[in-house]
């Protein structure tokens, strides 16, 4: 499986970005793309080490420790990114973890009810969970929850050492386990090889069920940060890793996330070309710039683009519909619907075991 996603990665790249076209618009409506406004409602004071993090506690930043915000700014953000269009709202609290956090944790769970009533998706990165909270976040109506995997497991030991890459895809598998849709992907330019992204990718292809999404971050190095002299990324190797999750994620929704603002439109429309379905839209990233909703609206209008309805996409659909008792048989699909690259390698090696 590794080898076949590392032989789409070095495919050409026009050949790659027109297969994934392809795959795109064999499994979602192309003219669709989400809007998805980030608030950080925990800034700064983390005690891991991520390397690329200024919101580390480690690492001497302009990001200042901030205490976890009150429900109703949060709310107020949420209904005015409504109002600009955006779907789905997503809460980032700069946590290793939720230990010892009862009444802060207390408080997100009245913001992700208090949202839900507003029909948006509603999702949260908060750290490590245990399948308990995993559960209480459910049960208050959370849509998907975002716990990235960063890189490779390989290169991962070079950027992160608090956290081991069994501990991430521990809380992915209580996250998953609790019915929640799993948001989970990577950033290019820690200063991974290609083998690299093709790990990232694999793992992600590897879970049990792939991510409802898969967020495809290019890192902005912010000075103080161990990563703050590392060179930018080109548009070229952020195409061919769009296109390859594309292809080994078909019906995982690629969300453009950190770096857009960096991109040109034309780059950018390339990026949806080769499967990109979602991007960050609003005032701000977690302590990043992030193109406001009147500029990506006037954009996608100029490219024959339109936003996606919340709980639009299938598989996110169907959780909801699990979650809430709901039928959900009509958005039911086959495995070889859902991941045709697994079903096909399954299918030679069948053919091969007969011969």
């Amino acid at each position: 499986m590794l080898q076949e996603v590392k032989r789409v990665f070095d495919s050409p790249l026009l050949e790659l970005v027109f297969r994934a076209a392809s795959v795109h618009r064999q499994h979602h409506d192309s003219s669709k793309i989400q809007l998805c406004t980030l608030m950080n409602i925990k800034r700064g004071g983390c005690s891991e080490d991520c390397s690329y993090c200024p919101q580390s506690s480690r690492y001497e930043t302009t990001t200042k420790a901030s205490r976890l915000l009150d429900v109703d700014p949060v709310l107020e953000a949420a209904r005015k990114a409504k109002a600009n269009g955006s779907t789905r709202f997503c809460m980032g609290a700069a946590w290793r973890d939720l230990e010892g956090r009862k009444r802060g944790f207390e408080r997100i769970l009245e913001m992700v009810r208090e949202i839900r009533k507003m029909d948006m998706e509603v999702c949260t990165t908060l750290g490590m969970l245990s399948p308990s909270q995993a559960k209480q976040l459910k049960e208050a109506g959370l849509t998907a929850y975002n716990h990235n995997l960063d890189t490779s497991r390989e290169y991962y030991p070079k950027v992160i050492t608090t956290r081991t890459y069994d501990d991430r895809l521990e809380t992915i598998s209580h996250v998953r386990n609790a019915g929640i849709s799993v948001c989970s992907g990577g950033i290019v330019g820690l200063g991974e090889s290609d083998s690299d992204r093709v790990g990232l990718i694999w793992e992600a292809s590897n879970m049990p069920e792939h991510p409802e999404s898969f967020p495809v971050n290019t890192l902005i190095p912010v000075k103080g940060t161990p990563l703050e002299n590392n060179e930018p990324v080109s548009h070229h190797e952020l195409l061919r890793t769009i296109a390859t999750a594309r292809i080994v994620l078909p019906t995982t929704i690629i969300r453009l996330a950190a770096g857009r603002q960096r991109l040109s439109e034309n780059e950018q429309a390339m990026c949806f070309m080769a499967g990109v379905n979602a991007v960050f839209t609003g005032e701000e990233m977690l302590t990043t710039p992030c193109s406001s909703w009147d500029e990506d609206k006037a954009m996608m209008s100029r490219w024959g683009l339109e936003g996606m309805r919340s709980f639009e996409h299938k598989g996110v659909f169907r959780k909801e519909s699990i979650g809430t008792g709901h039928p959900a048989s009509n958005m039911v699909t086959t495995e070889d619907d859902e991941y045709p690259l697994k079903s096909r390698l399954v299918a030679r090696s069948s053919r091969r075991a007969t011969k």
